[in-house]
Order: structure tokens, then sequence, then C-alpha cells
């Protein structure tokens, strides 16, 4: 399985940054997360990206921004003749999306047409892209948020997305590999929880007895101490 981290900014923008998108490979190619600036990186590599399946932890922009004009390339621009790929989205999130396509100058149908969209359903294993993927509830300022733990029979990734801490976080990165999880905060902050600072992300990485810390979604401003693993657009890693 490998990793390439696409983008790794909070909900602002490191300099030169895309915001969250994590390509993993093998056997297929699973795109968790596609903020903004995640579609132009991609693009990098090749005309359209060569992606079988994208999923979505939450509606926060950071986290999805980049479907919708992935969603405009996929219909009239040179998408088309890549064929559409799936769009995995939370539990009620066709019709979220649905609504939304009209402000983006689009119809109700604007993410049918570009995607095979589908709903994963909390705590439910899907087939995806050749993986297991497994969502969980995470708790994100009482948002509807999912991270998720991807394997394919050898190896797992877990992914935080934007999570408080708990024993919901604990449990997704249980015994993983490599646990990717978010670290937005200097210090915890007051009820109700919705993002991690690095002590309470290596405090659920210890918990979880997994193997591997990567930290993410952190802000150019708060540094991390040596020996702290710290994703950056472009990092790619093999588990």
């Amino acid at each position: 399985m490998r990793l390439t981290v696409i983008g790794s900014s909070p909900a602002w923008p490191n300099p030169g940054g895309a915001h969250s998108g994590y390509l993993i490979e093998d056997p297929g190619r699973l795109l968790l997360d596609c903020g903004p600036g995640v579609l132009a990186r991609l693009r990098t590599a090749g005309s359209w990206p060569e992606v079988d399946a994208i999923a979505i932890s939450h509606f926060h922009l950071d986290h999805w921004g980049d479907i919708v004009p992935w969603a405009w390339g996929a219909i009239y621009g040179p998408g088309r003749e890549a064929g559409k790929t799936e769009l995995h989205l939370p539990p009620g999130g066709r019709e979220f999306v649905a609504d939304l396509a009209p402000q983006f100058g689009g119809t109700r149908d604007l993410f049918e047409r570009a995607f095979e969209v589908g709903e994963y359903g909390a705590g439910a294993v899907t087939n995806v892209a050749g993986f297991e993927l497994l969502p969980v509830r995470m708790q994100h300022y009482g948002m509807a948020a999912y991270g998720f733990r991807v394997s394919n029979g050898e190896r797992t990734l877990a992914y935080s997305a934007d999570s408080g801490p708990g024993d919901a976080l604990v449990e997704l990165a249980r015994g993983a590999d490599l646990f990717v999880c978010e670290a937005t905060l200097r210090q915890g902050e007051p009820e109700p929880r919705g993002h991690l600072s690095l002590a309470e992300a290596q405090r659920a990485f210890t918990a979880s007895k997994a193997s591997r810390l990567l930290v993410t979604h952190r802000p150019q401003e708060l540094p991390v101490a040596d020996g702290v693993e710290l994703a950056h657009d472009g990092l790619e890693l093999s588990l």
C-alpha cells in the first residue's frame, strides 16, 4: 500500500499548499477527501486524474471543495474521456450535494452526471477501489464527520479526517500500520470538540498501539518537535 499526500493544509491553506487530499494506491487508487487545490495537484501527473474512487469524510469545504471543479471537468473537460469516478459520500450526502448544485451554476443532477455517486454507512465495511473501507463517526462540533480505516488485506491505514479526542478516534487507529491524524490546534479547546492538539493526537496514537503516526492538517505557524513525522504536500510513503 502506498500513500501520497496531495494536500495537508488546515482550514486555511499553508503557503503554496493544498487542502486535504490523500491518495492511497495498491490495489486500486482511492482518494480520501478532495479539498481546494487537490485537483490541480493531481493534474500535474496527466491531463486528468486516474482515480478509481473518492471518499469524502465530511462537508467542510477544505475536505470536499474540489469536487465541484472535478464535476465540471468530468462533464465538459478532459475528464469526459476518463469514465466516471466513484464518489462515496457520508449518509445524506447525495441529497446535500444535489441541493447545493444550483449554487454552483449546475442543475440538481450535476454530481450524478459527473460521478458514480453513493453513500457509505457508518461502521459498515465497503469494498472501494479494491480496498476495504470502514467509515467511523468522529466528534466534529456536532457535524456528521467520519474517519476511515482502509485495508488492502495486508496493511491498514487509519485517517482521522477532522476529529476531537475520544474513544472512537483511538478505536479507528487500533493496531493500524499508519495513523494519519490531524493536529490543528496549539492546545485543547472547550466543548464541543472538533479538532486535536498535537499532544492529543500523540496520546490517541499511543493508546491505539498503531505502528506509525503521521501528523497532518497542521498550520505552518505551529512547529512540531524533532522526531514527530509531519505530513507535507507531495510526501510519499510505503506501508
